[in-house]
């Protein structure tokens, strides 16, 4: 998709973006980096794969260029990106307001999207409801998942994954 350059940072991997007082700034939790969009929507679960199909092309037709950061993750991956982020943030509760272990992760199910850049996400914040696409949590200004039928209103922010 265009707008994606080698010095565009994947909000999974850059925690400084995101995290408050300045914490996260040792690096990335994952060490991934941004893959093929068609390769990214394909491993999406059905439902959510036409949701940002459609969003994406009504983003495009608007002026914004939306990426996929993070979709589907095995469960090996979510798992070390979760391990890490208890080194990370010293426990397992601190956390999990960050991430979810793998059996507890929309991303492990095909069912959620990490989207960027950030003036991308604040367009499917705006719009998304009409694809069925909400943000889910106050402190994940990038995570989208489908949640209510195209139209809907989406529900409340939950303040992190903690719920």
């Amino acid at each position: 998709m265009p707008g994606l350059t080698g010095s565009w940072l994947n909000p999974v991997d850059d925690l400084s973006a995101r995290l408050p007082n300045g914490a996260g700034t040792q690096g990335p939790l994952d060490g991934s980096s941004a893959s093929s969009p068609d390769a990214e929507v394909a491993r999406l679960a059905a439902p959510l794969a036409r949701a940002w199909l459609a969003a994406s092309a009504a983003a495009l037709r608007d002026g914004v260029h939306p990426h996929i950061t993070s979709g589907r993750r095995s469960r090996a991956h979510q798992q070390r990106i979760f391990d890490r982020a208890v080194v990370r943030y010293g426990s397992v509760r601190e956390a999990r307001r960050w991430v979810l272990p793998p059996e507890n992760s929309a991303h492990v199910k095909g069912r959620a999207v990490d989207v960027g850049p950030r003036e991308s996400a604040s367009w499917l914040e705006e719009h998304g409801a009409r694809y069925g696409l909400c943000r889910r949590y106050a402190n994940e200004w990038w995570h989208f998942e489908l949640l209510v039928r195209p139209g809907g209103a989406c529900p409340a922010l939950v303040p992190d994954a903690t719920g």
